[in-house]
């Protein structure tokens, strides 16, 4: 087992031994338990050794025995007892918005109710109603929720099935029959919801590849099994096709699984004025109509090795797979101006990272040196301020303790810098939940929205105007609002804090945590053209979170962004600068 996985473990013990009214001081103890196993450096192995688990913080003996017992075996006794007292579909319950342990507990005691099927059909006979601390209100937003719920049965955000899509690219790539490997479909266009993932071989030998495929590990069930395709369920719960295609018909499989349907029809429109067919195999001379008064000029099909020669086939510019939409990247390809789109080693830097102070899993020096292990220049601390009581935000004290922290680190670093900011609130009105006096001691100020999201469109875009026409604020994070699959954006006029955001010279976030990647990608085209600058930051509360940054560029160069356009692409040397020049204007 992974140490997320045994980790997973003993969150859900915490949540039935919640749900059984158990002591608070125990429940903590495994909620504690699964975080300290979260933020372990160690690897697999450490973990069924007594004496390392003595040295994680947060472990008591009988945890660890546990813990080590799921290491070596897989599975745990104590977990299996305890889901045996509650109904199997009881756990489906906490993935509703506005559910607790204890609202469920009060469900399950007083209606019986232990899963969403059973919530749905009490809410519509308005029993849940009539339960104490219950009521008209949240009925509905139960409703509401197992609504939205069913609506995404069938979508994946990016970052959930990621990892499972490069391991298996990796493993097939590793195998000896395979020549060419590549994930098409969406995932290679980095949408930010998919709804299954598509795996192309190019192969002499598709037997072997097949059945290497279909009893890969990270498979669930089969869902059909074929010679050339075969379709998995993956652990993740989405759906995986494989193709295995020979090299010949690679790069046009390749481009006809990537591209989405408009891209697509477009491409075959312009192979067909060029008297050709074009399909997922081959381009073909469109078959001679005898009958015909006018003879179609055709035009000789070229060698085709990959898609580069594919597009220039049709005399286009090479099209990245990420601007496959039909959005604009033919006129640009026929122009020869579609943009060099950012790469991932263009990143120098980021900004919105939390430590232990607030959120966050990980000291200050631990996120620096996981920076700089990503081969980063620099990183900004920003972690939530007063007002953020959820995320356990710091008041002026702490900030002040903290910014002493980075100074006194900053000495002792050579070639990498440690920024000290903060992510402070944008309060109901606009203004912040720090004074100016604070905030002008930090090096940069991200600001945020984080509570009061039913504000009509006009007041959250004038609440979030005011807090950028501030001169001590850099950025605004996650301008939206909006948890991908889980909660919708909150009304924002983007154009508006696009406009404020040119005429402030505030930067506007690309969050890259794979629930958020927000700004959306259809509005970096139009901040682009407004001369906003976008910064990509991981939102990271943990070390391994600072990989999200991957993200963050796949949606960037979706969005038709290049390294000019981010400021965080900026050297060590220039950046300092970059972030004073806001603050310049008013001195």
């Amino acid at each position: 087992m992974t140490k997320e996985e045994i980790a997973g473990v003993l969150e859900k013990i915490a949540t039935l031994l919640e749900l059984k009214n158990e002591n608070p001081f125990k429940i903590r103890a495994y909620t504690n338990a699964a975080r300290a196993i979260e933020t372990f450096g160690g690897n697999i192995a450490n973990f069924q050794d007594e004496e390392a688990l003595a040295k994680i913080p947060g472990i008591g003996k009988s945890i660890a025995e546990k813990i080590k017992e799921l290491a070596a075996t897989g599975s745990l006794k104590y977990f299996e007892e305890l889901s045996a007292e509650f109904p199997p579909g009881i756990m489906e319950l906490f993935s509703l918005s506005g559910l607790g342990a204890k609202k469920i507990k009060g469900l399950y005691d007083q209606l019986g109710i232990s899963s969403i099927e059973q919530l749905q059909k009490a809410c519509e006979d308005g029993r849940v109603a009539e339960l104490p601390g219950f009521g008209e209100t949240t009925q509905q937003k139960l409703c509401d929720a197992i609504a939205k719920r069913a609506s995404h049965a069938g979508s994946f955000q990016f970052g959930q099935v990621a990892a499972e899509a490069e391991t298996l690219r990796s493993d097939l790539a590793a195998h000896s029959d395979a020549s060419q490997v590549d994930i098409a479909g969406s995932y290679r266009r980095r949408k930010e919801i998919l709804h299954d993932l598509d795996l192309l071989v190019a192969t002499k030998n598709p037997a072997a590849i097949m059945q290497f495929f279909v009893s890969h590990p990270l498979v669930e069930s089969t869902i059909a099994h074929g010679p050339t395709k075969s379709s998995m369920r993956l652990r993740s719960g989405v759906q995986c096709d494989l193709r295995v295609v020979s090299t010949a018909e690679y790069p046009f499989a390749l481009a006809y699984f990537t591209g989405n349907k408009e891209h697509n029809i477009e491409l075959r429109s312009r192979a067909l004025q060029r008297g050709w067919t074009l399909n997922e195999y081959r381009l073909a001379q469109v078959p001679v109509d005898p009958k015909a008064k006018k003879k179609r000029p055709v035009k000789k099909i070229p060698e085709v090795h990959d898609e580069a020669e594919l597009y220039r086939a049709v005399d286009l510019d090479f099209i990245a797979p990420e601007l496959r939409e039909n959005w604009g990247e033919f006129e640009a390809a026929v122009k020869h101006s579609l943009p060099k789109l950012i790469e991932k080693e263009n990143l120098r830097g980021t900004f919105h990272c939390h430590t232990t102070a607030s959120d966050g899993h990980n000291s200050i020096e631990e996120m620096a040196a996981a920076a700089q292990e990503l081969g980063l220049e620099y990183l900004g601390i920003a972690d939530h301020s007063r007002s953020s009581i959820q995320a356990h935000g710091i008041d002026e004290p702490k900030l002040r303790a903290q910014i002493g922290t980075i100074r006194k680190l900053n000495k002792k670093l050579r070639g990498f810098r440690i920024f000290a900011g903060i992510e402070c609130d944008i309060l109901r009105d606009g203004s912040l939940d720090l004074p100016d006096e604070v905030l002008s001691q930090l090096d940069y100020v991200i600001v945020s929205v984080h509570s009061v999201f039913n504000l009509n469109e006009q007041a959250m875009t004038q609440r979030v105007i005011r807090a950028m026409e501030n001169p001590l604020v850099t950025m605004l994070a996650h301008p939206t609002g909006r948890l991908l699959l889980k909660r919708e954006p909150y009304q924002i006029d983007i154009p508006a804090i696009l406009d404020a955001a040119a005429r402030t010279g505030t930067w506007i976030e690309l969050n890259s945590a794979p629930k958020r990647l927000d700004l959306d990608w259809r509005w970096w085209p139009l901040a682009k053209q407004k001369g906003v600058k976008c910064v990509i930051n991981p939102d990271a509360h943990r070390t391994e979170r600072l990989q999200d940054l991957w993200f963050g560029i796949g949606i960037a160069r979706k969005g038709w962004l290049t390294k000019e356009d981010v400021v965080n692409c900026l050297p060590l040397g220039k950046i300092e600068a970059a972030l004073r020049v806001k603050r310049q204007r008013v001195e």
